[in-house]
């Protein structure tokens, strides 16, 4: 007789929901991934899942990381790993290195290096003025390494950035219905979108694509004083496309509308101030901020409140 898998399956999306978040459900599988690579996982302690993210991820010792995808997030997996390989000792940054991938019962898995330091997230209220400037103009440079990578041996991996675009425009207002935004901020998009839809890059940058505070790690306070970024991670939804896209996620979840902020971060990144200057510049990436894969315009607003706005170029600005 077949023994019960270690990591179980589940029948439709909201089991799917309940299960991701079943940390008992998960545990006899996990051991089992550290117990095949020979990782000692602390006895008192065990394997701590860590609170935030779509997928479970486990520090497994204080060296090591365990990342698990459902069957549906095969490919997920496959570009976190061809990534991190990739970019491994090429950033201004720590990036997670690969120890191991594989598959336990259908569900594939990526055990990779821990990186040290605090997530931007839980530190950020520690930090003064001059250590926030800090992490944005660290955050830049590396965006800016990263971007000037040549990606062209990722070029394969999906999506394709035209194929997304078209897909993204198509369903752009649908999209949005679907989160529930409100039917004024509807009728904005479409002729948002083509007002300021971006153009074709001169070249495909190899993006992260959800740099935010949660992705982020620090050194607050680190030898001779301050604040020192000290590594990025989850690459699961990295591609290659318009560098643009990237400062979407960026402007929302690290720089979180502060303007001045951003500006130093991009000005790091290697952006001419006149170009900063662009009036034009907020709505282009307004417009990838729609296009982009986890759009939730209301989700956005309810964040960051824009109070007497009444056009998406208000929202942008």
């Amino acid at each position: 007789m077949d023994s019960a898998p270690l990591l179980p399956l589940a029948a439709t999306p909201e089991a799917w929901d309940t299960l991701l978040g079943d940390d008992a459900a998960l545990r006899p599988g996990v051991l089992a991934i550290a117990r095949r690579h020979r990782i000692a996982v602390d006895e008192a302690r065990g394997a701590q899942r860590y609170d935030s993210g779509s997928l479970p991820v486990y520090a497994l010792s204080e060296g090591t990381v365990l990342k698990l995808y459902p069957p549906e997030d095969a490919a997920h997996a496959e570009v976190e790993a061809q990534v991190l390989a990739f970019v491994d000792d090429r950033l201004p940054v720590a990036t997670p290195r690969v120890i191991a991938t594989g598959a336990q019962d259908g569900w594939r898995y990526l055990l990779m290096t821990r990186l040290r330091g605090r997530r931007l997230v839980e530190a950020w209220t520690d930090l003064d003025g001059r250590g926030r400037e800090r992490v944005a103009e660290q955050t830049g440079a590396a965006l800016g390494a990263l971007h000037a990578l040549d990606g062209t041996a990722l070029r394969a991996i999906e999506p394709d950035w035209d194929d997304f675009v078209a897909a993204q425009r198509a369903s752009a207002v649908e999209r949005q219905r679907a989160r529930r935004l409100a039917p004024q901020w509807l009728e904005c998009i479409e002729p948002f979108l083509d007002a300021w839809m971006p153009e074709a890059p001169p070249r495909r940058a190899l993006l992260h694509t959800e740099v935010m505070r949660e992705h982020l790690m620090v050194d607050v306070a680190p030898a001779g004083g301050g604040v020192a970024l000290t590594g990025l991670f989850d690459f699961e939804p990295a591609m290659t496309g318009h560098p643009d896209y990237e400062f979407a996620s960026v402007g929302l979840f690290v720089t979180c509308g502060d303007a001045r902020l951003l500006r130093r971060l991009m000005l790091a990144y290697g952006r001419r101030a006149a170009d900063l200057d662009d009036d034009a510049l907020p709505c282009r990436l307004m417009a990838h901020a729609l296009l982009h894969r986890y759009s939730n315009l209301r989700w956005y607003l309810e964040r960051l409140p824009v109070p007497g706005a009444t056009t998406l170029e208000d929202l942008a600005r």
